[in-house]
C-alpha cells in the first residue's frame, strides 16, 4: 500500500500526541494527511480540518467534504477523553461526554469514513488502551469506553472484510504525552471517601504513562499496521503490553484484577 499511490490518510486527534506523531509519519512518507481536531496539527506538510468530535453533523461533515475531494484510503481515529472520578459520584454530563469523544466520536467518523473506502478498500486504525481489557481505577468510564471500542473493531471486521476495508484495534498502554495532564481530576470533596484511594491511583497512573513508551514509538507501530497486508484485528503496542494482554486472557479473572489493584494503591 505504502508507495502505489499517494493515499490519503484522516487522522482524527492529530494535533497532538500520538495522533500528531503519526500524522508526521505518513506526511514524511508521501501520504497526503488530513487532520480533524479541534486545534490544528503543528507541521505544515498536514492539512488540518477545524471540528470537535462532539459537534454532531460538523464533525462528520468535514470527513465527508475531505472524502469528496480526496478520497479517503485511512482513517486514524485518536481523539480521547480520561477522567479519574469514583463510580458513585460520578457526573452524568462527564461520562456521557467521555463516551461521545472515546466511542460515538469514533463510530462516527466511520460511518462517515466508509462510503468513501467501499470501492476502493482502506484501513481503520481506532486507538483504544490496553485499559480496555484491564481497568484501569477510578478511570471506570476510560476503560469501558475503550472496551467498546475494541468489541465494535471486531464486529466492524466482519461486516467490512467484503469490501477490503481493514481494521484494526490498536491498544497502548501508558505512553508519555499531555493526556496525563488533561485527565480531569475530581476533587477530594466530590471524591469523599474514596478521596485518599483516588489519589494514589491517579499519581500511579501517571507514573505509569510518563515512564511509557514514547508516542513517536507508538506511531510508529500505527504506521506497520497501516501498511501491513495482513493488519491484525486487535494489536497492543509493544512486547510488554502485548505481554501483559496476554497474561490478563490466560490468568484467572480474580488473579488479573489483585495484581492490577495492587498496581494502583502503592
Amino acid at each position: 500500500m505504502e508507495k502505489k499511490y499517494k493515499s490519503t490518510a484522516v487522522v482524527v486527534g492529530g494535533s497532538s500526541g500520538i495522533g500528531c506523531e503519526t500524522c508526521l509519519r505518513l506526511a514524511n512518507r508521501g501520504w497526503n494527511v488530513i487532520n480533524v481536531s479541534r486545534t490544528p496539527c503543528k507541521s505544515a506538510k498536514v492539512k488540518s480540518v477545524i471540528a470537535d468530535v462532539v459537534a454532531g453533523s460538523t464533525f462528520t461533515d468535514a470527513i465527508s467534504t475531505v472524502g469528496k475531494k480526496y478520497g479517503i484510503d485511512v482513517l486514524v481515529y485518536c481523539a480521547g477523553f480520561s477522567m479519574a472520578a469514583p463510580i458513585e459520584y460520578a457526573k452524568e454530563s462527564d461520562y456521557r461526554y467521555l463516551f461521545d469523544v472515546n466511542f460515538f466520536g469514533a463510530l462516527k467518523a466511520m460511518q462517515a469514513a466508509i462510503p468513501f473506502m467501499k470501492d476502493r478498500g482502506g484501513r481503520i486504525v481506532l486507538v483504544g488502551s490496553i485499559g480496555g481489557d484491564v481497568p484501569i481505577m477510578f478511570d471506570a468510564f476510560y476503560s469501558a469506553s475503550k472496551a467498546a471500542l475494541e468489541m465494535l473493531v471486531r464486529e466492524a471486521y466482519c461486516e467490512l472484510k467484503p469490501y477490503n476495508i481493514k481494521v484494526t484495534a490498536f491498544l497502548p498502554g501508558g505512553t508519555a504525552t499531555g493526556f496525563t495532564f488533561k485527565r480531569k481530576v475530581y476533587s477530594d470533596d466530590e471524591n469523599k471517601s474514596y478521596a485518599s484511594n483516588l489519589n494514589r491511583a491517579v499519581a500511579a497512573l501517571a507514573d505509569m504513562e510518563q515512564k511509557g513508551m514514547s508516542p513517536a514509538e507508538v506511531a510508529e507501530d500505527i504506521y506497520a499496521v497501516l501498511i501491513s497486508d495482513k493488519p491484525p484485528v486487535v494489536k497492543a503496542c509493544g512486547f510488554k503490553n502485548s505481554a501483559y494482554r496476554i497474561m490478563s486472557h490466560v490468568m484467572p479473572e480474580k488473579v488479573t484484577l489483585y495484581f492490577n489493584d495492587r498496581a494502583y494503591r502503592q
